[in-house]
């Protein structure tokens, strides 16, 4: 992605901040490539089970995770379908992908079936966060369950920003984005369109 004049930059003291909260175990409320979302490392039951809390979900409702680059989800999903990296070249928005054969996860973040959503974010924040924690990190909305989803930081609750470890201090101007499409993709390549 070409970065423009006009495109904020991030403070690298926040980063930095973010990354240490997420090697703790913490949860932080970030920017994402879509809306806000809190997040925590993928691979980390305890810190999962806290975004669960906080969030009042069901566990069997299983959350999403970014990666920053191809490479990452090579190595986050034993088996990448061609027909997902069709998908993920031809696509204009982002794009959530239903893996069937995730590995080194959090068992806590898979469906009933063993699936994971994995996304490739390419917003500069949420991407330099899972490149410095070197690990996919879980990214849901900012609300509590069955509530709408804040499309902005200022339409996130007092209770889910007294609720994280960390807010990240980029990107709370960002307007209003919508969620990602969402496909599952099958090992046998058959796909089905969720959202």
């Amino acid at each position: 992605m070409e970065t423009t004049e006009i495109e904020e930059k991030y403070d690298p003291t926040d980063l930095a901040a973010a990354v240490e909260v997420l090697k703790k175990g913490g949860i932080i409320l970030y920017p994402t490539d879509t809306v806000w979302g809190i997040g925590c490392d993928a691979t980390n039951s305890e810190a999962v089970k806290k975004i669960y809390a906080l969030k009042e979900r069901e566990d069997s409702k299983a959350m999403l995770a970014l990666v920053d680059s191809e490479g990452m989800l090579e190595r986050t999903v034993r088996n990448v379908p061609d027909a997902a990296w069709q998908l993920i070249e031809a696509a204009i928005n982002p794009l959530t992908i239903i893996y069937d054969s995730p590995q080194g996860i959090a068992p806590e973040l898979l469906g009933a079936d063993g699936s994971l959503g994995i996304r490739i974010t390419r917003e500069p924040f949420s991407s330099a966060l899972c490149r410095r924690l070197r690990r996919p990190i879980v990214s849901t909305s900012a609300n509590k369950s069955g509530k709408k989803a804040p499309a902005t930081f200022s339409e996130i609750s007092d209770s889910i920003k007294n609720s994280v470890d960390y807010i990240v201090k980029f990107g709370r101007n960002k307007k209003g984005a919508k969620p990602s499409n969402i496909i599952k993709v099958s090992d046998n390549g058959v796909f089905k369109v969720i959202r």
